[in-house]
């Protein structure tokens, strides 16, 4: 009874152990290859439970998801103009045909790397030697990116990869080189900063020259507006003169010589040798002859 107790536990044993490694799942992140002494039986895309034969099928497991391909050190290309930069990229690819991938590279994501970094530095060692630093800096990037997704798309899939996106984190100029850049940067930057005093001191030339023209225009009007105002003034004043000695010219007179008198001892030192008899004294000498 026992030994049929142990028999019985040793086939539940086995049993169990044979369901356990008949049974194999793959989730929505894998894609599976099922193997039968080493050759490829099926291929599995799809997540799910699936069964194998035990002990003489094996499972090997791949990334469904979107892989990174990031290069370690900056790469040196040489541009159109015979001058050296650093180029720092990454890669988005992934899985599309496990069957192929694992044919082709033996299912090695660093031998599947090595394959595309060898395109895709290929294709930008073509693509920079056609462009200038301008156009691979700035200009034409956005172009260079797509060229060389779609022609590492195109070699990666011969090894089960789609190449979804490749992109240039950083295109520099060397140390060397970017020292002497920045010095014709800068030495042409001067250059057009002078440019635009110089012209900005001819315009500020110019327009300090309109100024003192219209200025000079205005203060020659002005002043011969003053000297008209001041001829009808002297005319006004003249007729005014005129017609006062009219009406009395002998006050006129007197009053004329008490002027005079009075503009010629305005100060104390004021000194004035005339003849006694002159006429300047009329009124002094005589006051009530008036």
């Amino acid at each position: 009874m026992k030994s049929l107790t142990s028999i019985l536990m040793g086939v539940a044993v086995v049993g169990f152990f044979l369901a356990t490694t008949a049974i194999y799942i793959v989730d929505e992140r894998q894609q599976a290859i099922l193997f039968q002494l080493g050759e490829v039986v099926d291929v599995k895309t799809e997540p799910g439970l699936y069964f194998k034969i035990p002990i003489a099928q094996n499972v090997r497991y791949f990334e469904k998801r979107i892989l990174t391909m990031d290069t370690e050190e900056p790469e040196r290309f040489i541009t159109s103009e015979k001058k050296n930069v650093l180029v720092d990229l990454f890669v988005k690819w992934r899985i599309v045909d496990v069957r192929q991938y694992f044919i082709s590279v033996r299912g090695d994501e660093s031998l599947a790397q090595i394959r595309l970094a060898q395109t895709i530095n290929s294709s930008l060692r073509d693509e920079f030697g056609n462009r200038t630093v301008h156009d691979v800096v700035s200009g034409e990037r956005d172009v260079i990116m797509e060229i060389m997704r779609q022609r590492a798309d195109s070699d990666a899939r011969k090894i089960g990869v789609e190449v979804i996106d490749v992109r240039l984190k950083r295109v520099d100029l060397p140390q060397e080189v970017s020292e002497s850049v920045y010095r014709r940067m800068e030495a042409e930057r001067k250059r057009v900063a002078n440019e635009l005093r110089s012209i900005g001191g001819a315009e500020s030339e110019k327009i300090r020259a309109d100024a003192d023209r219209q200025r000079e225009v205005i203060l020659a009007e002005a002043y011969r507006e003053a000297q008209k105002t001041m001829g009808d003034g002297d005319k006004q004043a003249a007729a005014i003169y005129a017609e006062a000695f009219k009406g009395d010219p002998e006050f006129y007179s007197f009053w004329r010589s008490m002027d005079a008198y009075k503009n010629a001892f305005k100060h104390k030192n004021d000194m004035l040798v005339l003849d006694p008899t002159s006429d300047f004294f009329k009124y002094l000498k005589n006051p009530a002859s008036n």
